[in-house]
C-alpha cells in the first residue's frame, strides 16, 4: 500500500536554486584569478602556479558542469522518467572526481620531469600572486560549504565544486610555501615537490565524493542508516508480526526512499499500522518517499530472498 503523496515539489527544489546562485557567484570570482594564475605563471615560470592554474580551469569546468546538472535535477518527471533527472547531479559529481584524478597524474608526470631538470622560478612574485588565491579560494570555500537554505544538506553538485575549491586552497598555500622555499633557500626543487604533494591532497579529498557517487548509483543503504534499528522499529510498531524485503536507497544526496512488507496481526487496524510506520520513518529517518506493502499472510517464502 503506498503512502499518500504530498506535493513538495517547490521545497524539494528550493535548495537547488540556492545551490546555483551560490555557484554562479565563484564562477565569477574565480574565472577573474584564472587569468591571473595563467600570466603569473607563464612569466615567473613556476609550475606549481601553472598547475594551480590549470587545476583552476576545472574548478571552471565543475562550476559550469554542477550549475548544468543542478538546473537539469529541477526539470519536472515524466512517464518515462518517473523519478525525474534526480541524478542528474550525481553523475555530474562523478565526472568532476574522475577530471580532478586525471588532472593529478597530469601534473605528477610533469612535476617528476622537473624534479630531475629544475626551472628557475620568481619567488617573490609566486608568493604574491599565492597570497591573492589564498584570499579568492577563502572566500569560494565558504561560499559552496555555507548551510543550504533550512539547514539542509548540500547536494553532491555543490559539494564536489566544494572538493574542488578546498583542494584549490590548499593548493594556493602549497604555491605560497614554494615561492618562499624558492626565494629564501634558492630550492628550485620546492617548486614541483609541492605539486606532487597537492596532487595528493586533492586525490584524498575528492575519493570520499567519488565513493558516495557510486554508492548511490548502486543503490547502497545511506552510511547514515541502520537498516537493523529500522527493522526493530517497525517491529515495535502496535499490530506489525513481521518486516521483509526492506530496501533503503538515495534518490540524491537529500531524497532517500524507502520500500518495504510489513505484516500486520489479524485484527490490526491496517490504516493506523500505516500512519504509524508512515510517522516513524518521516520524523526519526526522515524518509518521505515510501512505499509500504501491508500483508495479512507471510508471502515472504513465495517472494525473492531480499534483507
Amino acid at each position: 500500500m503506498r503512502t499518500p503523496a504530498d506535493n513538495h515539489e517547490p521545497s524539494a527544489h528550493a535548495p537547488a536554486r540556492s545551490d546555483q546562485r551560490r555557484l554562479l557567484i565563484v564562477l565569477g570570482v574565480t574565472s577573474a584569478y584564472l587569468l591571473t594564475e595563467l600570466v603569473g605563471g607563464y612569466l615567473t615560470g613556476s609550475l606549481a602556479l601553472l598547475s594551480d592554474a590549470v587545476h583552476m580551469l576545472t574548478d571552471i569546468a565543475a562550476l559550469c558542469l554542477g550549475m548544468l546538472t543542478l538546473w537539469i535535477s529541477t526539470r519536472p518527471a515524466s512517464s518515462a522518467k518517473t523519478y525525474g533527472y534526480l541524478r542528474a547531479e550525481i553523475l555530474g559529481a562523478l565526472l568532476n572526481g574522475l577530471f580532478l584524478w586525471l588532472l593529478v597524474v597530469f601534473i605528477w608526470i610533469e612535476a617528476f620531469g622537473r624534479l630531475r631538470s629544475p626551472r628557475p622560478v620568481s619567488g617573490l612574485a609566486v608568493m604574491a600572486i599565492a597570497i591573492v588565491g589564498i584570499c579568492v579560494n577563502t572566500f569560494s570555500a565558504w561560499m559552496t560549504s555555507a548551510d543550504a537554505p533550512g539547514g539542509q544538506r548540500h547536494g553532491m553538485a555543490m559539494r564536489s565544486v566544494f572538493v574542488h575549491v578546498a583542494s584549490d586552497l590548499v593548493g594556493s598555500i602549497g604555491v605560497l610555501a614554494s615561492g618562499a622555499l624558492n626565494y629564501f633557500t634558492g630550492w628550485m626543487q620546492a617548486d614541483p615537490a609541492v605539486s606532487i604533494f597537492i596532487g595528493c591532497l586533492v586525490l584524498y579529498g575528492s575519493w570520499g565524493l567519488v565513493r558516495e557517487g557510486v554508492d548511490i548509483l548502486m543503490e547502497s543503504v545511506p552510511r547514515h542508516i541502520d537498516l537493523d534499528e529500522m527493522r526493530t522499529d517497525l517491529l515495535a510498531v502496535s499490530g506489525t508480526e513481521e518486516v521483509h524485503d526492506l530496501h533503503v536507497w538515495c534518490l540524491t544526496t537529500r531524497q532517500i526512499a524507502l520500500s518495504a512488507h510489513a505484516v500486520v496481526a489479524a485484527g490490526a487496524d491496517r490504516d493506523r499500522v500505516l500512519a504509524d510506520m508512515c510517522h516513524l520513518l518521516q520524523t526519526k529517518f526522515d524518509i518521505h518517499h515510501l512505499t509500504l506493502q501491508l500483508e495479512c499472510d507471510n508471502r515472504r517464502p513465495h517472494e525473492p530472498e531480499h534483507f
